[in-house]
């Protein structure tokens, strides 16, 4: 039933209309297949109507519970991180020019978009020392789903082998899009020092594998040792998850033969945003162009022989048969990579570097705090770059309670993506964190 007060469009004689055409007697039908236990019953707990003078000051009444980043010391990552991002960033990436409502289809009315795109690729591909780049997906878990799938299209196999390092939201979003087409998701261990075995990789081989899929740093912050991808059989494709900053000191993947490399794009330039909308990065060899998903942007010229950028390659099911496409994602966040390329390009090669060594001087001198501390240990003895990951005898959840009313964002507690990493936390340390508040961290810690 619809309420007296509605924001749907339609009459009831409208979705009477429709339901009727489809052979379905009223919406409940409709819905039938959703399980009734997890449908809601009754009518939603919500305040009268109001006047938009009012709205608004509830909301900022609301917006101010918030643990806001200004206030507030983050030393929580798990993907998602708290960098300073220059005030030309957005400068740039709200001009005219480039804040357009939609795909640049139009290639004569676009130019300023689709230059931005190309630049963005070719600076992806110099980071990642890769072949070609998209023009962004979604987020880093659907560029790595992506992946997948398009590994099982270049093999004509379906089975594929994941590191448990790797973000666990990203393998879950792998484990969703896996039903569709029947892949069979393998996940490889990790040894005692945090890191993917590789020796277990060996035994898990089979005429079925597809890729192995490893990251590095890990979801524990570890810097894994990618030279055992080299190894694997020529006809197993290498899927590297890479997180963009750390190429500012650690080789990029494509240096260890790299078929696809995919992440999360959000350090550079973007803001936490509550875990998003960010960009996904994609990257692959040339010769498996043919079969990337997403928006490919190349450099021409006019009949005039002036340079030009248009959309091309364009394998989306928007422009083909749907059945001949290699993904149905229609979109790319345009914004994100916009303001990360305008971040790469302020920067350079030495504020990359410069930049990736103050996340890493920075989280090596909280871990050595910790390692001086009775009660905390660090959990995995291996190198890393801005995370790590500490085990102590206090529950985390409540630890973090703690921390937060002191205006410190604590860790991420593990437990709740590894169980059996009890009592073990991660931390997350960037640019943005002082040495005082480092300190500050430690003292409230020994105090509990």
């Amino acid at each position: 039933m619809l309420n007296s007060i509605s924001y749907v469009p339609h009459t009831r004689k409208d979705i009477h209309a429709m339901l009727s055409k489809i052979g379905v007697k009223d919406l409940d039908d409709l819905f039938a297949d959703i399980p009734g236990e997890i449908k809601f019953k009754g009518d939603m707990a919500l305040p009268m109507a109001s006047d938009e003078m009012h709205v608004v000051k509830h909301l900022r009444r609301l917006s101010k519970k918030n643990a806001n980043l200004k206030d507030y010391t983050c030393f929580l990552g798990g993907g998602i991180y708290h960098h300073y991002i220059p005030s030309v960033v957005n400068y740039v990436a709200s001009l005219p020019q480039f804040y357009t409502a939609y795909t640049p289809y139009q290639p004569e009315v676009s130019q300023g978009t689709l230059q931005s795109f190309f630049e963005y690729q070719s600076m992806m591909c110099e980071l990642l020392n890769m072949e070609v780049s998209n023009a962004s997906m979604y987020d880093g878990a659907s560029a790595l789903a992506e992946a997948m799938l398009m590994a099982s299209r270049i093999t004509g196999k379906y089975e594929i082998l994941i590191s448990k390092t790797v973000h666990p939201e990203y393998v879950q979003v792998c484990k969703t899009y896996s039903r569709g087409p029947g892949i069979r998701i393998k996940m490889i261990p990790y040894d005692e020092k945090g890191k993917t075995n590789f020796n277990a990789i060996r035994g898990m081989i089979n005429s079925n594998v597809s890729a192995v899929v490893v990251q590095t740093p890990n979801f524990f912050g570890i810097v894994e040792s990618l030279t055992g991808l080299k190894e694997l059989p020529s006809d197993i494709l290498k899927i590297i998850v890479v997180n963009p900053l750390s190429l500012g000191i650690l080789k990029p993947p494509g240096d260890f033969d790299a078929d696809i490399v995919v992440g999360e794009g959000q350090p550079l330039g973007l803001p936490p945003s509550f875990g998003g909308p960010h960009f996904g990065i994609f990257a692959t060899k040339k010769h498996f162009i043919r079969q990337m998903p997403g928006r490919i942007i190349g450099e021409t010229v006019d009949e005039e022989g002036k340079r030009g950028f248009v959309m091309t390659l364009q394998t989306r099911e928007q422009h083909i048969r749907r059945q001949k496409a290699t993904s149905n994602i229609c979109s790319n966040h345009a914004m994100g990579i916009i303001m990360a390329s305008v971040y790469l390009a302020l920067l350079g090669k030495n504020g990359m570097r410069k930049l990736a060594e103050l996340n890493t001087y920075k989280a090596h001198y909280l871990a050595q705090k910790f390692e001086e501390m009775d009660g905390f240990q660090l959990k995995f003895n291996a190198p890393f770059f801005n995370e790590f990951a500490v085990e102590t005898h206090l529950n985390v959840d409540t630890l973090n309670a703690e921390l937060l009313k002191h205006k410190i964002i604590g860790p991420l507690n593990l437990e709740g993506f590894y169980p059996e990493l009890r009592n073990t936390m991660l931390f997350a340390v960037t640019e943005m964190v002082e040495r005082k508040d480092m300190d500050t961290l430690i003292s409230k810690l020994k105090e509990m």
